[in-house]
């Protein structure tokens, strides 16, 4: 598994994940990122830090960069585009409340699952994302219902730092964020594309 220089996540990019959180939809992509340390691979564990009393599962569509990206139009954006990955943004919610911002919250190791590489079928609008915790679905949506769409959200983060072939763009997640426990697994699908699924555990 060859693992990003970064990961560039997009915060709040479905209108129903904000609703749900309390938190109003952003004028302009609202970015963060999660350090390359926090990566797995399918199979590996989720560790929940002793920190944090509440881990939730984020279900993504990830953007894999094929070539250099810098200061892009959204005109050539998707020439960029080298595939798509399932990314699951796993986040201490008690931690990114108390912080005021998110680089905790999102960075511990292992809260970055992502899986295989794929090539999409047809247009990326089309690709859809389903998140399943121990077998029962828990989120569904649907890249057409994004905020700000792939093209936009390339060239915007392109304006600010210099995407790099492997970069991922994790494009925000839709409704039905929840909590994880030791013992769950958890399975991140973009359908027809690429699939990640990992089990749980506490921090020894």
């Amino acid at each position: 598994m060859t693992v990003p220089s970064k990961i560039v996540c997009i915060g709040r990019n479905y209108v129903d994940h904000a609703k749900e959180l309390g938190n109003e939809v952003p004028t302009a992509p609202l970015i963060f990122m999660k350090p390359p340390s926090s990566v797995i691979a399918g199979g590996e564990a989720i560790v929940i830090p002793r920190a944090s009393t509440r881990v939730e599962y984020e279900g993504e569509i990830g953007v894999v960069i094929g070539t250099r990206a810098h200061r892009v139009s959204e005109r050539d954006a998707m020439h960029h585009v080298r595939g798509i990955v399932a990314i699951n943004d796993v986040t201490a919610r008690d931690l990114q409340k108390t912080d005021g911002q998110w680089t905790r919250a999102k960075g511990f190791d292992t809260f970055c699952p992502l899986g295989a590489e794929g090539v999409a079928p047809g247009p990326l609008e089309e690709l859809g994302v389903v998140t399943r915790v121990n077998g029962v679905e828990r989120q569904r949506g649907s890249a057409a219902d994004m905020v700000f769409g792939f093209s936009r959200l390339i060239s915007y983060v392109s304006g600010i730092m210099t995407l790099l072939p492997g970069d991922v763009i994790a494009t925000g997640t839709p409704a039905g964020v929840g909590p994880l426990a030791p013992g769950d697994v958890v399975e991140v699908e973009v359908p027809g594309v690429s699939r990640v699924a990992n089990p749980v555990r506490a921090e020894a």
